[in-house]
């Protein structure tokens, strides 16, 4: 996988700006999206150089999420700027952190800790309906009984070798990535 290596969530942000700063990175072809938690006390501004998503099936974030799937847009995090409060943070394993609004839950992203990128979920947009699903990650966690087949590419997590070198890093060669290897060997 290219730059985009943060899809597939196997693993997973209280930063006032991504990128240090008040503003954020921009270039000619970038969209402004804005978003948030169900509360409101969390606040982004985004810029997308596309309208893709892209669903996460693997168990962790389906366990994050309490739902069967996740909708995500990947991003480079300097193109993210928080606007309201901050998420809070948590570590759901040594090489990933997702965000999440401290005072209602809703949960908003997933990075992985030695990435530029991050990904943020679809729901939280204000309008999320301007994105369009591309692909679905994780899928050997699928819950087949609430798929319905669409036709778009399919990737497996332990098939893409970026994700299982940091998998095998942080936890040792035969480590399968998910929540098991992240909850005993945290």
């Amino acid at each position: 996988m290219t730059d985009r290596d943060c899809r597939g969530g196997c693993g997973a942000l209280p930063l006032p700006c991504i990128n240090g700063d008040t503003g954020m990175s921009e270039s000619a072809t970038s969209t402004p999206v804005t978003g948030g938690c169900l509360c409101g006390r969390v606040r982004y501004e985004a810029r997308i150089d596309d309208r893709k998503g892209y669903y996460c099936h693997c168990r962790m974030c389906q366990l994050a999420f309490g739902n069967v799937r996740v909708a995500y847009f990947n991003l480079r995090r300097d193109r993210v700027r928080w606007t309201g409060e901050p998420p809070t943070e948590y570590a759901s394993s040594k090489i990933a952190r997702r965000g999440f609004c401290g005072t209602c839950g809703t949960p908003l992203s997933f990075h992985f800790l030695d990435s530029e990128r991050m990904d943020l979920s679809v729901g939280s947009l204000d309008d999320p309906g301007a994105l369009k699903p591309t692909e679905h990650w994780g899928v050997e966690s699928r819950v087949a009984s609430w798929h319905v087949p669409d036709g778009l590419p399919e990737h497996r997590i332990d098939e893409n070798e970026r994700i299982m070198q940091r998998w095998r890093q942080a936890y040792g060669h035969d480590t399968q990535p998910g929540v098991d290897t992240a909850k005993t060997q945290a």
